[in-house]
């Protein structure tokens, strides 16, 4: 027999695998199934006048396309000020369960006779994530979430998404399962990665898989689904971290990634909250960097935000 006649073979024989194949969310989002997207997310808004700062310049300045604030920390009014002259940028919630810092600290906004699950001897958030699933009841997370919800709105901050500081929501499935539920009622969009998984599975393997089915629930609710995360770039010690950024950007695959950082500007006082300016600087850096925009015009990589996705949903249908 021919060597064509073999090739066609082989080719019947791999086109159901291939058709079998679930496109990305960014496909279905309408970029095409080559399409590769990034998200340039911003997290821990308002927990300093450094860290409000630091957003404003990487998105102003930089390629950062997005945000999100922690409503309970005490520089929120600030950020909301800005917010309302500034109504075009992509600000969500960054919901705050934790509060980690030993001398900079703050309580729940739901109040703790309301939510005493949630609360540590100093009468504030728990410091770590184990201590928050170790006492807090899914009633408990859900009636912060909304308490959350409502000083945003109580503000007249527009909410573009939901997130979770520190990953707290999702290391419970009946945390998880809370988020989800408020979020398709409130109808905003939540940050609950669902495609391919390519660099979070290496993060967290063992949240993956339990997050790609909620991701899909969001997405039959008529909410836009991202593919990919990465949080690793809290671990990229250092001020230099461009090159941690641009490897990133040049091995992904297709779909729509986004890459969570922390940008601040080290104000006097930041020093006495965290020890971690080094690298929230180098996220700053990294966000104003030009060879960060070089390479996305290289890999023909397009950036967007949640107010995009969520129109772009709007416009899919079903």
């Amino acid at each position: 027999m021919s060597k064509n006649f073999w090739i066609f073979t082989l080719f019947l024989f791999l086109l159901p695998a291939a058709q079998g194949q679930e496109s990305t969310y960014a496909e279905r989002l309408g970029w095409g199934p080559d399409g590769k997207v990034v998200i340039f997310h911003v997290d821990d808004v308002g927990m300093s006048h450094g860290s409000n700062l630091g957003a404003i310049k990487a998105m102003e300045e930089g390629v950062a396309t997005s945000c999100s604030i922690m409503m309970p920390c005490p520089w929120v009014s600030e950020y909301a000020h800005y917010l309302k002259s500034h109504p075009e940028l992509d600000a969500g919630l960054h919901l705050t369960l934790t509060s980690e810092w030993k001398a900079y600290r703050w309580g729940p906004l739901a109040g703790k006779p309301q939510v005493t699950g949630l609360t540590d001897p100093e009468g504030c958030l728990w410091p770590s994530v184990a201590a928050v699933v170790a006492h807090a009841t899914p009633d408990e997370i859900e009636k912060e979430i909304r308490a959350q919800i409502d000083r945003a709105e109580t503000l007249g901050l527009p909410i573009g998404h939901l997130d979770s500081h520190m990953g707290t929501l999702f290391m419970s499935p009946e945390f998880t399962e809370r988020y989800v539920k408020v979020s398709i009622e409130k109808k905003i969009p939540a940050f609950l990665p669902g495609g391919h998984l390519q660099y979070l599975r290496q993060e967290f393997p063992e949240i993956s898989e339990p997050m790609k089915a909620c991701a899909r629930r969001l997405w039959d609710a008529g909410l836009p689904v991202v593919d990919d995360a990465i949080a690793a770039t809290y671990d990229w010690k250092g001020e230099d971290k461009v090159e941690k950024y641009i490897q990133t950007l040049r091995g992904m695959k297709p779909g729509i990634l986004e890459i969570i950082l922390h940008c601040t500007v080290l104000t006097e006082d930041y020093a006495a909250i965290s020890g971690d300016g080094p690298t929230r600087k180098g996220d700053l850096a990294a966000m104003l960097d030009p060879r960060v925009k070089k390479t996305l015009e290289e890999e023909h990589i397009q950036i967007s935000n949640w107010r995009e996705l969520k129109a772009r949903r709007d416009k899919a249908g079903r």
